[in-house]
């Protein structure tokens, strides 16, 4: 089977490298020249996300890139511990999450599925999509087109994929949440653990990371959508200083900031019933963007189940069934989580509070139990090499 993935980053690469490892052929294209580079902030893959790595054989490479970060540690604004558990896995699980920038994690996945096989062309923007009896179809700006037994949409939260299989598939709509980040040096952080603290203008994470710097991120409860463009890193440095000016450790660590990520604003996207049509299928943030930390994870899991389908499937409508009946129950109770965890984040200063006091008393008691069944997920996919021995 020929196979075109449309969209080269984390769900694109991971699609490429499944799909090489059941003998697809693959060509992957990515609008960006470079989709690895300085493209966002860091991310965290918990224990069923790393256990995809290893089925894809490129686990190591992506611990060797990030961070390992067993604990995870939820704080008040004021400075009082809520909670101190496991990070991303159960408590007995010794495959603990790690942390690491975007970019490091789409360049490990696309020099697996690179030397797996798969083809990369960068800096092909998608145009257009169609399909008939026998084949999909795609064109490009620069006036490439080609065409496939399957074309699977990887391309993000803005897909052109998904109007191609469904005219009416909703459109994205900002989350009232935006997020600056950055790198801090000559502060004392402790590692190993993922700190995350409920201010009162909007959650603050931070994480000690390599060569003494400090990963953070403050992600800002805001009802109307920033102009990303509109300020520059000092004065949006300063703006996210006075917000969290009250609150010791987010000073301290944003007073030492040495380089900022460009602001990241949130969307949220409606259900997308339809997931594939015909030869189109969808993966990733084209088909459920989901936050709670595991948009990467999800991708990967979706990577996945998507290879094995279209290895066990008697034909391509069959396996492509097979893949969403797999994925849509998962998906839809992550997004109900995701939906709480956001509403925590855009809450007023007195919601906050109850909703620390409340924490003090279910993380300690039910937290494992509560987000067992997402950690616990362990993918499935019989490679060529697999089934060789």
């Amino acid at each position: 089977m020929r196979i075109i993935v449309i969209g080269g980053g984390v769900a694109g690469a991971a699609s490429a490298l499944a799909l090489r490892s059941v003998g697809a052929e693959v060509t992957v294209y990515e609008a960006y020249r470079d989709p690895a580079g300085d493209v966002g902030s860091f991310l965290s893959l918990a224990a069923n996300g790393l256990r995809g790595l290893e089925l894809l054989g490129c686990l190591g490479a992506v611990q060797r890139a990030g961070v390992d970060v067993p604990r995870q540690r939820m704080w008040s604004a004021g400075g009082h511990l809520i909670g101190d558990v496991a990070r991303g896995r159960r408590a007995e699980d010794d495959l603990h999450s790690v942390t690491l920038l975007r970019g490091r994690l789409v360049e490990a996945l696309r020099e697996a599925a690179a030397a797996a096989g798969a083809e990369f062309r960068l800096g092909e923007r998608l145009t257009a999509a169609s399909q008939d009896a026998d084949a999909a179809a795609v064109e490009f700006a620069s006036g490439r087109r080609d065409s496939a037994d399957l074309v699977v949409g990887a391309d993000g939260i803005w897909s052109v994929m998904r109007g191609a299989v469904d005219a009416g598939a909703p459109r994205p709509e900002y989350a009232g949440l935006y997020t600056v980040s950055g790198i801090a040096e000559g502060v004392a952080v402790e590692p190993g653990a993922f700190n995350m603290t409920f201010g009162r203008n909007g959650a603050f994470i931070h994480l000690a990371a390599e060569d003494g710097e400090v990963w953070w991120a403050a992600q800002i409860a805001e009802p109307v959508e920033p102009d990303r463009d509109g300020l520059s890193d000092e004065a949006w440095l300063r703006r996210t200083a006075g917000l969290y000016r009250g609150e010791a450790e987010a000073s301290r660590i944003i007073a030492s900031t040495v380089r900022l990520h460009r602001p990241a604003v949130h969307h949220v996207l409606d259900e997308v019933t339809t997931w594939h049509r015909g030869r189109i299928v969808l993966v990733g943030d084209a088909a459920h963007p989901v936050g709670a930390g595991q948009g990467a994870s999800m991708a990967i899991e979706d990577a996945i189940a998507l290879a094995e389908a279209v290895r066990t499937g008697a034909d391509l409508g069959s396996a492509l069934d097979a893949y969403a009946a797999q994925r849509k129950p998962r998906i839809k109770r992550l997004l109900g989580t995701d939906e709480d965890h956001r509403n925590r984040k855009r809450a007023g200063p007195v919601k906050r509070r109850l909703s620390a006091v409340m924490m003090r008393i279910f993380v300690p008691l039910f937290y494992e139990k509560a987000t067992g069944w997402l950690y616990d997920y362990r993918p499935v996919l019989e490679t060529r090499s697999s089934a060789a021995r």
